[in-house]
This record gives structure tokens, sequence and C-alpha cells, in this order.
């Protein structure tokens, strides 16, 4: 059975990076096509006579529409007319046909179903080969787009391998403000996966943690260099002292968006994770605490409305009481998280007392 294509396209309006299927049709056809494709299955009806009947049938479809009528095929097709129009007062008059009058057409639910159930779909390779990075994760504490320098970096994607004793090829690391490194320790590398010990290049300040990760490689001996580069922005562990007023859940600003107060430990040290994120139905921006498992534990959230010091409800076993920040910048943080993070930032802290 003939199978239908489709294509992974760049949506460009979506932040961070997504892609959105697209079907590629194997060909067009019209009303001659069409009619061979029927005389083919019924030998007495001549391909002609097809033709004939399809365009008689489709004008006398227009011709009932422009009549006030809609057309409902059983279990196919429904053809009807709408209006697109504003009207201030229920007795404005319409604008011209023209300009409001739209002719619709649509599947009934018998048909989508049956394709549904019977299309096989069958993914293109991309128009140019290049890296497709799909996923990072830290493998030591197991968390996405977590770049962690005491861990092992794990890309995952299609036609990534490389040679890393080409000096062209390879791995780079970049910062979002400043620095950037080829990494030159690996693990096993292959077309769907490879594996880094991350040479994490510093940035201008502390709380410049994010950084892009990129693929370039090679198809051919003498073939032409490609790059592909990952979707999302992966973030390093920050080093917080109790006292020193730290900054987190920041970009690449020469200023941090949220500094660290003060909290009460117990203990030496706590790792935890902080979590700003913007509330899909009110759009309200929120800060809270997470445990350091996927999908965990998450405390309460307390909503920021502007600049000025918050203290976060407390996360059950986490080991710290009374974590208070202060936003630096809340119109900052909330465009950061919006256009650069998809509506949610996370960062990880490693939390000290004070001397």
């Amino acid at each position: 059975m003939p199978t239908v294509y489709w294509r992974p396209y760049e949506n460009a309006l979506t932040t961070p990076r997504s892609y959105r299927p697209r079907v590629i049709p194997r060909n067009t056809a019209g009303y001659t096509e069409l009619a061979q494709e029927i005389s083919r299955e019924n030998p007495l009806w001549s391909p002609d006579l097809v033709e004939s009947i399809l365009r008689v049938r489709d004008d006398k479809v227009m011709e009932l529409l422009i009549n006030g009528n809609q057309v409902s095929l059983a279990n196919r097709f429904t053809y009807h007319l709408t209006l697109a129009a504003r009207l201030e007062a229920p007795d404005d008059p319409l604008p011209p046909p023209e300009d409001c009058v739209r002719v619709r057409a649509y599947a009934a639910r018998a048909c989508v179903d049956e394709v549904q159930q019977r299309v096989q779909l069958e993914r293109l390779a991309p128009t140019q080969k290049a890296p497709v990075l799909a996923g990072a994760e830290d493998t030591v504490l197991r968390l996405s787009n977590v770049l962690n320098p005491d861990g092992l970096l794990r890309l995952s994607g299609t036609d990534l391998l490389f040679d890393p004793d080409d000096s062209e090829t390879g791995c780079l690391l970049a910062g979002t403000r400043s620095g950037s490194t080829m990494q030159s320790r690996f693990g096993p590398i292959s077309n769907g996966e490879v594996l880094v010990m991350p040479d994490v290049p510093a940035q201008d300040a502390p709380w410049n943690n994010e950084y892009q990760v990129s693929i370039m490689t090679r198809y051919t001996e003498n073939g032409s260099l490609r790059t592909g580069t990952y979707g999302r922005l992966l973030r390093t562990p920050l080093s917080v002292t109790l006292g020193n007023e730290n900054g987190i859940l920041s970009g690449s600003s020469v200023n941090p968006l949220v500094t660290v107060n003060n909290c009460t430990l117990v203990g030496d040290a706590v790792q935890v994770r902080i979590q700003a994120v913007l509330d899909s139905q009110s759009g309200e921006l929120r800060l809270n605490l997470l445990d350091m498992q996927t999908n965990g534990v998450q405390a309460d959230t307390v909503t920021v409305n502007e600049d000025g010091t918050y203290t976060l409800p407390d996360l059950p076993d986490a080991g710290l009481m009374g974590l208070v920040v202060t936003v630096q910048n809340a119109v900052g943080l909330e465009e950061l998280v919006r256009s650069n993070y998809g509506g949610r930032l996370v960062d990880i802290l490693n939390i000290q007392p004070g001397v």
C-alpha cells in the first residue's frame, strides 16, 4: 500500500524552537487524473465520460450553493456557505458578497475515521542532510537540558556521527553571553547518540549559566561542513552562598534578574531546583521549589507581581526552610521565561551557608 509522505519543518513562531509535520503530496490529481482512476476500476465507463460527469457534478454543487442550499454527501463531504462579517447592530447591512461570503467544504466524521484507520505515514529525509539534536540530558542528575560540569551529557538525535579527530567537526558549547569551547572528551559517538564529558566555558558573570550546544560533521570525506544546533538552552547548576546575594534565573544579562537572600539550612549544604513559570491560563509569573527528580515533588507557588522580595513556600524534605529571593527585574524575568524557555525556566541551586 502506498504511504503518505511527510517531513518536519521548523515553526518560526515558537520559542523554544519546535517543528511542524507537513504532508508532502506524491502528485496532484485533477479532473483528468481522477477520471482515469475511476475508469480503470470501472472499464465500462470511458475516461472522457467520467471526466464530463465530474465537471457537471461540481458545476451543480456550485449552483446549489449560489441558490442558498447546502450540499451534504453522506459519509463523505459537505459544502456550505458562511458569512465573515461583524455587525455593530442587528439591522446593519452586510458588506458586499465579495467581502463576506466564504465557501467551505469539510469531510464527514466517517470519512475522516476511515482515512485515519487506513493511512500509512512515511517520514522523508531532510532536504539537506544535517545533524538533528532532539534531546540533551545529564546522565548523573538524570535531568533534561542540564549542563553539569561534573556529569556526562547525553545528546540524542539523528545524523550526529562525527570524527573527533577532525579539527573542524565535533561538539561546541557556547555561552549566550560569552565563551565557547570545542569539546574534546567523548564517550561513544553514533548517529543517534553522543556522550560528552563537558568542558564548560566560563562566562562573564556567574549567573550567566545558559549555553547552546551544536554538532558539526561531514557526511563524505570532502563534503561540506553541516551544523545542527539544539533548539533548547542548557543551564549549569549555580553555586549559592547565603549572604552573597548570588544571581539566579537569569540569561545573558549584565545584571541578575533574581538574587538569593537567605534561608535556613538543615545541614551543611542543599541541592534543590527553583522554577519560574508562566501560568498558562492567567499569564501570571510564579516561583516555586522543585525536588531533583523529573516530574517529582513541587512546592506551592508564589506569584510575582513586581520587583521585590518573596519568600518561597517550603518543599517537604528539601533540607531548607524559608528561602527568600529578590526579583530585581520582574519584566525582564517574564520576558526571558516567555521568549527563551517556552514558559518554564528551571535552575539547580547548590546552596551552602555563608561564612
